[in-house]
């Protein structure tokens, strides 16, 4: 199964990290970050970039197409950090389903998110943010090329293209809402982090030390690799 991150130029490193918080849990993944200048370069996208909080905002609807519309993929927002091994979140798969998602009922109280962008409440807020994608599914047809740079966000991130009963349910665990979602107040232990109210680059949070240790074993690692280049 291919793992897609979503990539923002502004804030590379929260990519780089969550790529390798899944390597560090997992081996032999293969992960693509969905680049927008790769995608428009193809002239697979052509949405604006306009009151959009990141460039992966809509780019995510077109793993389906990416994939020949065939198999299962998982998506994921760049601001995700995982404790745990990603294999046990893809062996959730449901062929009945056409999308797996955590069901929140999240509410954010902040008036504006990451970018200073209005924070706009909808139904299924969140929910897209982490997808188990059955790409084989009839119903992703529904997801061409025109709709995902055409569509309003509403259509896209509600659902719309869906019936609800398409829509299948994951653990909140592994989308465990920074601040939201607390183990003193009864909701478990999380598997993967998302940082959905501004990541440890922007805003303090209880976790904010983990995804710093994240960084620095992935700076780490690097220049070992880079150590061991130059010697080899």
């Amino acid at each position: 199964m291919k793992i897609y991150i979503g990539y923002d130029s502004k804030i590379s490193i929260a990519s780089k990290v969550c790529e390798h918080s899944l390597r560090h849990h997992s081996e032999d993944l293969d992960i693509e970050l969905l680049k927008l200048t790769k995608l428009k370069k193809k002239k697979l996208y052509w949405r604006p970039y306009k009151n959009q909080s990141t460039e992966f905002t809509y780019s995510r609807f077109l793993i389906p197409y990416l994939q020949n519309y065939k198999g299962w993929a998982l998506y994921c927002d760049n601001d995700f950090l995982f404790l745990k091994d990603v294999k046990e979140l893809m062996s959730l798969q449901n062929n009945s389903k056409a999308v797996l998602c955590v069901k929140h009922e999240y509410k954010p109280k902040d008036k504006t998110k990451m970018g200073n962008k209005k924070q706009i409440n909808f139904s299924k807020k969140n929910w897209s943010s982490l997808m188990l994608i059955n790409c084989g599914h009839p119903s992703m047809k529904n997801l061409d090329l025109s709709t995902v740079s055409e569509a309003s966000g509403r259509y896209l991130h509600q659902f719309q293209w869906l019936d609800d009963d398409e829509i299948g349910s994951i653990p909140h665990s592994w989308n465990w809402l920074v601040n939201w979602y607390r183990t003193d107040k009864g909701d478990g232990h999380p598997e993967a982090l998302h940082f959905t109210e501004g990541g440890p680059w922007i805003v303090d949070s209880e976790y904010k030390k983990t995804w710093l240790n994240y960084k620095k074993l992935m700076e780490e690692k690097n220049e070992s690799k880079r150590t061991t280049t130059i010697l080899g």
